[in-house]
């Protein structure tokens, strides 16, 4: 019983009961049959309520929200529908994929009741229904798919359940927001196969990069070996620097033959480039 039923049914019986303590009995049972009436008849439903109202076994309509009346004896409320979204767990237990792999699936349904009448005419328990018809398209979709296409595309699979499930509730009033897989759990012995085959992939592509890097880096050898072929005197100054370098980092001493030393003077290399260039112009004039 609603409050504001409850108040006038309190009201009329206190009222009643005064007027038979006063000798007015006629008075005051014409007050208790108001009470009885009003507890029977006046009925309040909430903003996200639909009451199905029968009367004499056959639809009267669909009432709610607010308050409304009905004629006690004569009509019945069938049902109380709830309009708000709601949620229903459900899951799928060593259930196959395409590729034969057994896997336990856990996912999650919001859906909401758009059609009150439908609801409570069409189906004995729209609640039970929807659960089952979830459980029987979560198998069919994990038959259908391959376990990696489960296990890495699963927005794909929340669409598709979707889909299934709305297409087969939407006669008996139902509207499916939304499915979400929450888990997908195999067995352990797959989980260390994948996880090597994981770890495989992780090393074959870390090779590709190194062969790769490796195969840059010789190319760009080949580059530099080919200027310092036109240009020598280009490998002197590399050495000196490479040289200089080492010494600055490490603070070592480098020892090097006084031969080498010469072979690295900058000044002396050109001297003779110029000389050799020198002699090979008047050797074509002449």
């Amino acid at each position: 019983m609603n409050p504001i039923t409850f108040f006038i049914v309190v009201v009329s019986i206190a009222v009643g009961t005064i007027f038979g303590r006063l000798g007015w009995l006629g008075t005051g049972l014409v007050f208790w049959v108001v009470a009885v009436i009003v507890a029977l008849s006046l009925k309040m439903a909430n903003t996200w309520q639909k009451f199905v109202i029968l009367r004499a076994g056959k639809l009267r309509g669909v009432s709610g929200p607010g308050l409304f009346a009905i004629i006690p004896v004569i009509d019945n409320v069938v049902a109380v529908i709830d309009e708000r979204i709601q949620t229903t767990a459900f899951n799928a237990e060593q259930a196959l994929t395409k590729d034969t792999v057994p896997v336990n699936v856990d996912a999650i349904i919001f859906w909401r009741v758009h059609d009150a009448r439908k609801a409570a005419l069409e189906i004995t328990d729209y609640r039970q229904a929807i659960d089952r018809v979830a459980q029987t398209s979560l198998r069919e979709m994990i038959g259908s798919s391959m376990l990696a296409a489960l296990l890495s595309d699963r927005k794909n699979s929340d669409i598709q359940l979707c889909e299934t499930i709305g297409a087969k509730t939407a006669e008996w009033g139902i509207t499916v927001m939304a499915v979400e897989i929450r888990d997908v759990a195999i067995p352990v012995a797959l989980q260390d196969s994948m996880s090597r085959q994981a770890q495989a992939e992780r090393e074959k592509q870390a090779r590709i990069i190194l062969g790769s890097a490796e195969a840059e880096v010789a190319h760009k050898f080949v580059e530099a070996a080919r200027i310092y072929d036109q240009v020598p005197i280009a490998l002197q100054l590399r050495a000196m620097n490479i040289i200089y370098e080492t010494t600055k980092e490490r603070g070592a001493t480098i020892l090097m033959p006084t031969g080498m030393v010469d072979c690295m003077n900058p000044g002396g290399t050109v001297a003779v480039t110029l000389a050799t260039q020198g002699a090979t112009v008047p050797r074509n004039a002449g």
